[in-house]
């Protein structure tokens, strides 16, 4: 096994097609072929499933792209520190539940850097998806709140996954709604006075299990319940059926207009937001700027 094979194994992951990773690779497809087929034989396990759609990837294969990209990342990192290989930009990614405020950070960071220098990326998406793109390497950071609820599930598969939690601050709850919903002018919100609109939340997919929930106290009983797959669509559901959802009370208005505010929650209840990275790995120059964004909006906490 050698990290050329890895990183073959990773393209044709990435690409979704033997052909296009070819092209990437600049390698003749069926020399790609035959450079996987005799890594399987070597493990002794099937990576991927050739069917007439593309590439599909398998239970056993998914295991081991994780390794396999934790390796072709690491040599990337060495050779830019060691060997100064210039035509290999400097990456950053980083994956996120749905809060504006950290694509905020995200955009505060990339006006800071070249981008010519730099390939950055940014995953908005689901709790699950947080916590595999950090294990596999595909994000250096992933941001995501604990709670009293959730936080020894979590913990639980956070160490499963070699990936330790580092708290940024805490947040008091807030329910988020339009600025023109009937609760919007009170001083503070109960749960009662809830009841006649539907709560929102986002989609978790197969992890759908309350302590993936993206929203703090989701275990509760309500009487209506939208789910939405991403921001846009939750900030439609708010002014088009005055939907509300539970949050952290951070607002920006640059990215969602100022059509919207934050109530206090009438319960003692907080949230920690923090950020996941690899347990004994060292944030990157970008990882570390970031977090230092991040920490700026504590002060944004109602």
């Amino acid at each position: 096994m050698t990290l050329q094979q890895l990183r073959y194994a990773v393209t044709i992951a990435d690409m979704k097609s033997m052909n296009k990773a070819a092209s990437e690779l600049f390698v003749s497809q069926p020399a790609l072929s035959n450079t996987i087929h005799d890594l399987e034989e070597e493990l002794q396990i099937e990576i991927f499933l050739r069917t007439n759609r593309g590439i599909v990837v398998t239970t056993e294969g998914e295991e081991f792209l994780s390794y396999a990209r934790q390796m072709v990342e690491l040599q990337q990192m060495m050779e830019e520190k060691y060997m100064g290989v210039a035509e290999h930009k400097r990456k950053f990614s980083v994956s996120m539940q749905h809060y504006s405020f950290a694509v905020e950070a995200f955009i505060k960071l990339a006006r800071n850097f070249s981008l010519d220098e730099y390939e950055l990326a940014v995953h908005e998406t689901k709790t699950g998806e947080v916590i595999e793109n950090v294990k596999n390497f595909r994000s250096e950071l992933g941001i995501l709140y604990l709670n009293s609820f959730n936080q020894k599930a979590m913990q639980k598969v956070f160490d499963a996954n070699e990936l330790e939690f580092k708290p940024l601050f805490d947040c008091a709850v807030y329910v988020y709604l339009a600025s023109g919903h009937p609760l919007a002018g009170k001083e503070s919100i109960s749960f009662s006075d809830l009841e006649p609109y539907p709560c929102l939340s986002f989609e978790q997919g197969n992890k759908n299990s309350f302590y993936f929930a993206e929203e703090v106290l989701s275990n509760l009983e309500y009487k209506q319940t939208i789910k939405a797959d991403d921001r846009a669509t939750m900030l439609n559901l708010m002014t088009g059926l005055n939907g509300y959802t539970l949050c952290s009370g951070i607002i920006c208005e640059e990215l969602n207009g100022d059509g919207y505010t934050a109530v206090p929650f009438a319960a003692e209840e907080t949230m920690t937001i923090g950020y996941l990275k690899r347990k004994g790995i060292p944030l990157s120059h970008l990882g570390s700027r970031y977090i230092e964004i991040l920490k700026q909006y504590e002060k944004h906490c109602k």
